[in-house]
């Protein structure tokens, strides 16, 4: 069977490291992505890797705790280069290639963003992990991953979330929430369905790249998407709403 998807961005929310912990990083959560990456860079897939920093800091919450707004952005861009560093040390660990690249500079540690030495690691089969966002206060990670995938030219970008799709509410508070299993930038924005940001959506819909939302801690899930299976909810700017049967 062949492959439907060739060169993937993955979006993870920094919240999923945190396991059944209050906050921090769970090695567990930590080997489970890597041995799902893994699965994809043995079949042939390029992956790249935005991972946000929710676990660590927020910068948005900040402002509550009296740091001023674009002060904590930047810690939660440092929360996301940690992240990172500890999914590249698992991941080699695994025998697994990795590049941890930075929009910020600290060459101790991660290569700075350059387009086309981005894209050769991934033509050589190393999975790349951007951190840092994109360098710049009020955009967040999910501006980061659809501004990377566009620069990239992924065929994709799969947010992994913790539901099956996106619902017409939340599923975890409204019992009577609706899923899609396909459905346009278009109606995403005029439904306001918070999944990731409008800027990233809009991003996405101007340059036709294609979203998957879909449940991320479902081991099957990632390879099926690749092969084309119908997984979680497809976002494009073609046809209308698609619901799943009740």
């Amino acid at each position: 069977m062949a492959l439907k998807y060739r060169r993937i961005m993955l979006k993870l929310s920094g919240e999923t490291l945190m396991g059944d912990q209050q906050y921090g990083i769970d090695p567990n959560m930590l080997e489970y992505y890597t041995k799902q990456i893994k699965e994809l860079i043995d079949i042939g897939v390029e992956v790249a890797v935005v991972i946000g920093g929710g676990n660590i800091f927020r910068g948005l919450s900040a402002a509550e705790s009296g740091i001023e707004r674009t002060q904590g952005d930047y810690m939660g861009m440092l929360a996301t280069v940690i992240n990172g560093m500890a999914l590249q040390s698992m991941m080699e660990t695994h025998g697994v290639y990795t590049r941890l690249i930075s929009a910020i500079e600290m060459q101790q540690i991660a290569e700075p963003y350059i387009r086309r030495r981005a894209i050769r690691h991934l033509e050589k089969g190393r999975v790349v992990i951007f951190s840092a966002g994109t360098g710049n206060p009020y955009f967040t990670t999910d501006s980061a991953a659809a501004l990377r995938a566009n620069e990239i030219d992924a065929d994709v970008i799969l947010k992994g979330t913790r539901v099956d799709g996106i619902y017409s509410a939340d599923p975890e508070k409204d019992p009577t929430a609706t899923k899609y299993d396909r459905i346009s930038f278009r109606e995403v924005l005029n439904k306001n369905l918070r999944v990731m940001d409008q800027a990233a959506f809009a991003l996405c819909a101007e340059n036709n790249l294609p979203i998957i939302v879909f449940d991320i801690n479902e081991p099957a899930n990632l390879r099926k998407i690749m092969f084309g299976e119908p997984v979680g909810t497809l976002v494009t700017n073609g046809g209308g709403v698609v619901h799943t049967p009740a």
